[in-house]
């Protein structure tokens, strides 16, 4: 990306959702390619602003605080509470198994080093990794409903597949993770298959390594709150 400018830090502010700290640090990056478009995302634990060369100190300073506050909203949808997890996952089992698989609980979990998450059939708890976190809503969906099949099938033989079949992006979500491996350099890593646990139906899967961000058009007052990714769906 050609720049003008370079990069420099800016202060954030001291108001907005919570998602974003003011202390955390903000880097601005003025681009000469760009026209009208101004992004914002993650990038080595700081908030990365990219705008316009050609925008003025205080356009700026407006629009690092307005990136700032769509970025802490789009965090925020895209981390659901344990509760909202739970939520989901039954409204999904009602539309894609017939409400057949009854989760009696669905929680982050920092502790699935090496798995996109787990279920124990026994109790009916669901374990989802925080590496999911931002995300899009889709992709979490089918983990979701690929764990919520393992409380009806424990193991990954046809029936279960049969069972995960059911959710329409379920081809497409496997892609994402896919690629997800292939960026960090994971695509290697043993098929989940064979490490079937009748106790726990885990999933041996790699770290994500995604990136959430949020765009706008320089030259409008309003935004149509986009994200970088083409997630359409709505928690």
């Amino acid at each position: 990306m050609a720049r003008t400018g370079g990069d420099r830090s800016a202060g954030a502010p001291a108001s907005g959702p919570p998602a974003v700290s003011p202390q955390e640090p903000v880097l601005v990056r003025r681009s000469a390619r760009r026209r009208r478009t101004v992004s914002a995302f993650r990038e080595d634990g700081r908030v990365v602003v990219v705008i316009p060369a050609r925008l003025s100190a205080s356009e700026e300073r407006r629009w690092v605080a307005e990136m700032l506050t769509r970025l802490a909203v789009v965090e925020q949808r895209r981390k659901p509470s344990d509760a909202a997890l739970l939520h989901r996952a039954e409204a999904l089992s009602r539309r894609y198994l017939g409400g057949r698989a009854e989760p009696r609980s669905v929680t982050w979990s920092a502790r699935q080093l090496g798995r996109w998450g787990s279920a124990t059939p026994q109790d009916g708890s669901i374990r989802v990794s925080t590496r999911l976190r931002g995300m899009p809503a889709w992709v979490l969906d089918y983990v979701l409903v690929h764990e919520l099949a393992h409380l009806l099938e424990p193991t990954h033989g046809q029936p279960f597949w049969d069972l995960v079949a059911g959710y329409p992006r379920a081809e497409r979500a496997r892609g994402y993770l896919e690629g997800v491996a292939a960026a960090a350099g994971l695509a290697d890593l043993a098929d989940p298959q064979a490490g079937d646990d009748p106790q726990a139906g885990d999933d041996q899967l790699p770290e994500p390594a995604a990136r959430l961000g949020c765009a706008a058009d320089a030259d409008s007052d309003q935004s149509d709150g986009s994200v970088d990714d083409d997630d359409l769906d709505r928690w």
